[in-house]
């Protein structure tokens, strides 16, 4: 049986470190608010069937910022928890409620990763579709890394087999809500839970610019990055 793919945005945080007077998903990024750039980028992507975005229960500004987000390819649910692993537990139940089934693929992607594109997103498709486990987009690690002990250096750490790990990050429906189950809020991605299950997640190659906006500087990167590709 051919197995179906779907986006999965967990998008029910404030986002607090970014300064922002609001859900940072709501700050505008070269003219839109940052999530209509990262759902724009999803469904761009014609092998996914279908986006579901995850927002907090009380979330009244959706549909006011982005409200061509609709249709058989853009899904609401208001069914956000007090986490990122809960929030992504209940888009599962979802997506499962709406006809994906427990061999689907599911790409679970973060709201501030706004400059996505779709092309890398194909590029984890490709990688992860005949994949046993799934794997996730990552970057080796190019700086020094250091362990610090009281705000010093304690010892320079290698970084021969060191990655950053970004979004999106693609598994099996069933595996990954039976992960996420086990797991609990503990982890801070799907491939954490993954893993504590005892299963290797796929490498996949993505991009320097696939950041996740979380800081003032960040948000001010984006909008040069953005209006860069545009000019």
């Amino acid at each position: 049986m051919s197995s179906r793919c779907y986006a999965l945005v967990p998008c029910a945080g404030v986002g607090l470190r970014a300064g922002t007077s609001g859900p940072k998903q709501y700050a505008s990024i070269a003219g839109r608010p940052m999530v209509a750039h990262t759902l724009a980028a999803l469904l761009d992507v014609a092998r996914i069937d279908a986006t579901l975005i995850v927002l907090a229960p009380a979330d009244q500004r959706f549909e006011r910022y982005v409200p061509w987000f609709a249709g058989a390819r853009g899904w609401i649910a208001r069914c956000g928890g007090t986490s990122r692993a809960a929030s992504v537990a209940n888009g599962l139940v979802e997506l499962g409620r709406r006809g994906a089934r427990e061999h689907d693929w599911v790409l679970v992607h973060d709201a501030a990763r706004c400059l996505l594109r779709k092309d890398w997103v194909n590029r984890l498709i490709d990688a992860c579709g005949d994949d046993a486990v799934g794997g996730l987009l990552a970057l080796p690690l190019a700086d020094t890394l250091k362990q610090a002990a009281d705000g010093r250096v304690a010892k320079t750490v290698t970084r021969d087999d060191k990655w950053l790990a970004q979004t999106p990050q693609m598994f099996r429906l069933g595996m990954l809500d039976q992960a996420l189950a086990r797991a609990g809020d503990s982890v801070t991605d799907e491939a954490g839970a993954i893993e504590a299950l005892g299963e290797a997640p796929l490498l996949v190659a993505g991009d320097a610019e696939n950041v996740k906006l979380t800081w003032p500087a960040d948000i001010a990167l984006a909008e040069r990055l953005l209006r860069n590709r545009w000019s």
